[in-house]
């Protein structure tokens, strides 16, 4: 398919229209002005046959009839060879004055020879008077190749007939130089017009020719918003558009630019530890030095599995970055396994982890459930690394009509009051403890995304305790 700008579009269908539509009005005026003409001259034949008629008696006598048709011959020839004021068209119009029995009274220089005979060929010459079936009026005839216009009129007082005759061609030359004259504006204004338009659209285009341009001109890794004022009505939407796109590519980019400075932020000491407990190992001296060297390097290796999976997930949940798949599910059967797969790590560090729900409340809203079992997860981690052995964890599940009331309480140290904000920055630790700060931020995104609010207080158990609410209908989620 061929392409073309809108500005040759635009002109293209323009030039068109105009050039069709002078083309029919020209046409037009031409039929308006032919038929104009011929009505006039038609009037001027019927005027001439009438003057003939009053000049023109059947009582006249004939050397009165012959000196006026000398006088007529004798006008003609003078004109000609004396240089007489007068008209070539005089040649070309005549009339005729015949009796009623088809005898020529009088006849002027220009006209026909013949007029009459081919007149009465159609309807034949039996009767005793070759006019009584020949109708008066206007008639057409072709005498010598020339078209001529014939106009008969019968003087009923005289019984004479006057015949008027006019060439075709005064009529045609008369049409097709007022037919010049009208359609030479057309011709002459017609490439001025074009150009006037031409310049016009491009005028009118230009505010689409700039942003075009600008949008060449730009370097790739420019993505500020588009500054284009004032903007046409149309081309608002197009803007506000790309400068929207602009946003959410500079968005992206920084999310990738944040999740790659985040990853080498966090992995850059687990791995130079992994790299001493090798190592180690490799320079053990006997067994038992190896075998504690590779007991660290296994647990260098979960701590960064754990490192790299939060930072996925942290980079998953970010705005934009995915759309939660919100449907029905039941919290309380999610929490009951989810704190199945961590209660070995509770026996392992000799605590002890409860769950507190009731069973006639509707644990029943809309989520994701892979995200909330991100944030219990997240939440019930954080109490065990911070809960000293033989310590307690308690998970609350309550509920209302309106929302959920999910809350994880420990028996550890606990943070102080204006610590608590901090605890959702990023890489945020408090004392020795093995995650990468990440945890609570997670959290904190997952809630957000659910619409749920987060409060940190003190626990009963003597730790900290996390209330997080969660809204049965999601309300907003940041996306």
């Amino acid at each position: 398919m061929l392409k073309r700008s809108i500005r040759q579009r635009t002109l293209a269908l323009l030039l068109g229209t105009l050039l069709v539509s002078l083309s029919l009005i020209s046409w037009q005026s031409y039929r308006d002005a032919r038929h104009e003409t011929e009505e006039l001259f038609d009037a001027q034949l019927a005027q001439s046959a009438r003057l003939v008629q009053g000049l023109v008696m059947r009582e006249m006598n004939p050397q009165a009839r012959h000196a006026l048709q000398e006088a007529l011959d004798a006008a003609v020839n003078a004109r000609r060879d004396q240089g007489v004021p007068g008209h070539n068209y005089e040649t070309k119009l005549g009339f005729q004055v015949y009796a009623a029995d088809g005898s020529t009274v009088l006849q002027s220089a220009g006209a026909p020879d013949g007029a009459l005979q081919q007149l009465l060929a159609p309807v034949g010459d039996s009767s005793p008077s070759p006019f009584a079936r020949l109708p008066g009026g206007y008639h057409d005839v072709v005498l010598d190749g020339r078209d001529w216009r014939l106009f008969l009129l019968q003087d009923r007082e005289d019984d004479l007939w006057v015949l008027v005759s006019e060439r075709g061609d005064v009529r045609g030359e008369l049409v097709s130089k007022i037919a010049r004259r009208s359609l030479l504006p057309d011709l002459i204004g017609l490439p001025l017009l074009a150009l006037l338009i031409w310049l016009a659209v491009g005028w009118g285009l230009r505010p689409l020719a700039r942003m075009a341009q600008l949008l060449k001109s730009r370097d790739p890794d420019n993505l500020a918003p588009l500054l284009l004022a004032p903007l046409p009505q149309e081309l608002e939407p197009v803007a506000a558009s790309l400068n929207r796109l602009l946003q959410q590519v500079h968005q992206l980019i920084e999310r990738e630019k944040r999740f790659i400075a985040d990853a080498a932020h966090e992995l850059r000491t687990p791995l130079a530890v992994l790299r001493i407990h090798a190592q180690n190992a490799q320079q053990a001296q006997n067994e038992d030095e190896r075998e504690e060297a590779l007991e660290q390097l296994v647990v260098g290796v979960d701590r960064t599995t754990r490192v790299v999976t939060q930072l996925l997930t942290l980079a998953r949940l970010e705005p934009n970055a995915q759309q939660l798949s919100l449907a029905p599910l039941d919290l309380r059967a999610l929490t009951r396994e989810t704190l199945a797969e961590l209660t070995p790590l509770a026996i392992a560090r000799e605590q002890e982890l409860t769950l507190e729900v009731d069973e006639q409340v509707d644990c029943r809203l809309n989520g994701d459930a892979a995200s909330l079992a991100t944030l219990l997860q997240n939440l019930v981690s954080n109490a065990l690394d911070y809960t000293p052995r033989g310590g307690r964890i308690e998970v609350q599940l309550q509920g209302d009509a309106n929302q959920l009331m999910l809350d994880v309480a420990d028996s550890g140290p606990g943070i102080a009051a204006e610590l608590r904000p901090q605890l959702f920055e990023r890489f945020f630790r408090l004392g020795d403890g093995q995650g990468a700060g990440l945890g609570l931020s997670i959290v904190a995104r997952i809630a957000e995304l659910h619409g749920a609010t987060i409060e940190l207080l003190d626990s009963p158990l003597g730790g900290l305790r996390v209330a997080v609410r969660l809204p049965r209908q999601l309300q907003s989620a940041a996306g």
